[in-house]
């Protein structure tokens, strides 16, 4: 058995730029390809590696056998009168976690869980309520980011960029550290 063919490909999703520089120096790249490869990553949002135009086709080629970007979209989602976008994401074993793009005059907020569940159990929280179920990792939760807006629902106008970002989705963020 080809243990590389059975060997899971790691998501690059989530990984700093020196963990990307730790993946280039394993294929034999020039470190410089780190960055470049960060910039299409967390920049540009590519969901391929062909996307990567300045990275050769030898090392895409490289990157595709080992590595995969690792960007989900969301599996669903749910849109309010005042515009407010509700995404559901699959995190693993059946697992699954939301964001809230909620937009504005003047700027546009997206709310990223960090948690499946929460142990906290607050009060008014329905999220405590359903209980912890786990972290979720850094790949999944900057996923959130780069996959909000993947595009308008159907039947809705396109939204704004991203100006906020905050932790106030499922979970406690101080408690997935």
């Amino acid at each position: 058995m080809d243990t590389k063919a059975a060997k899971t490909k790691r998501p690059l999703i989530g990984m700093t730029l020196s963990e990307l520089e730790g993946v280039v120096k394993e294929g034999g790249m020039p470190r410089f390809v780190a960055k470049q490869i960060a910039q299409w990553l967390y920049e540009k949002k590519v969901t391929s590696f062909d996307e990567m135009a300045n990275i050769s086709k030898k090392n895409k080629q490289w990157l595709e056998e080992y590595y995969v970007i690792g960007r989900e979209e969301p599996v669903s989602n749910l849109k309010s009168e005042d515009g407010t976008v509700k995404y559901l994401f699959n995190v693993g074993d059946g697992k699954k976690i939301e964001s809230v793009y909620i937009p504005d005059k003047d700027r546009a907020t997206l709310c990223v869980s960090s948690q499946v569940g929460c142990r906290m159990n607050c009060y008014l929280c329905m999220t405590g309520k359903k209980g912890f179920k786990g972290n979720i990792t850094a790949a999944k939760i900057i996923n959130q980011i780069l996959s909000i807006p993947p595009k308008a629902p159907k039947g809705f106008e396109p939204m704004t960029e991203l100006t906020n970002v905050v932790f106030m989705g499922m979970g406690e963020p101080l408690d997935n550290l």
